[in-house]
């Protein structure tokens, strides 16, 4: 098999594992991921995690041109936005995950650090998540928002939308993102119950000991 080929097959498995977790439904959510070539396969438009073909991925070459596969996602101008940014991405994942929407809508989030410090490991896979505004599906806005941020933040809420976040491959984007929900679901849970976050010397030696993207 060649590595475009298990690539292929890797996108699809971990996109219907997150399907079928309910981490996103119906023909929401969007997968990318590079290839060796410096090109992009990319999950079509209309699609459903949960049946994604191998076969029909968008195949984008190096020069950003379509050349083969179902059309993609309306959301590529949000893919794109984190390859030019971040020379690092290897993999960008977006989802409608239910708590990470619902903490969006509460009134009193920090929309520069979106994820209250609960656990070390959102810290650990996610820096500080941005809190973007509501843009409309598909508008090239949302690039524009993550380019505003220069490369400095691996992953963003689309508030009323969901989760964005970029990694070194996808297989560190998906657990990434995964990590970002499970986060959003604690700080749902525990909401009103004044729970013991991290402190903030606490939150200062998860991102020493584990060189974590922090200030930007």
């Amino acid at each position: 098999m060649t590595h475009e080929a298990a690539l292929r097959e890797q996108i699809c498995l971990l996109a219907k594992s997150l399907f079928d977790r309910g981490l996103t439904h119906g023909s929401t959510g969007n997968i990318s991921a590079r290839t060796e070539d410096g090109g992009l396969l990319v999950s079509p438009t209309g699609t459903s995690f949960g049946r994604l073909d191998p076969g029909r991925l968008s195949r984008f070459d190096a020069e950003g041109r379509l050349v083969d596969g179902d059309p993609p996602t309306k959301e590529m101008p949000l893919h794109s936005a984190f390859y030019e940014t971040r020379s690092t991405a290897g993999a960008v994942v977006h989802l409608h995950s239910t708590h990470a929407v619902a903490l969006s809508m509460m009134p009193d989030v920090d929309r520069d650090d979106f994820l209250p410090p609960l656990t070390p490991y959102g810290i650990m896979k996610l820096g500080r998540v941005k809190l973007l505004p509501f843009f409309l599906p598909g508008d090239p806005a949302m690039g524009e928002a993550v380019r505003g941020l220069a490369g400095k933040r691996t992953a963003v809420m689309l508030a009323n939308h969901g989760p964005v976040v970029a990694g070194k491959d996808v297989e560190a984007a998906c657990n990434a993102i995964e990590e970002l929900e499970e986060n959003a679901r604690l700080a749902m849970v525990t909401r009103g119950c004044n729970p013991h976050a991290l402190t903030e010397a606490e939150v200062r030696a998860v991102v020493t000991q584990f060189d974590v993207e922090w200030d930007g």
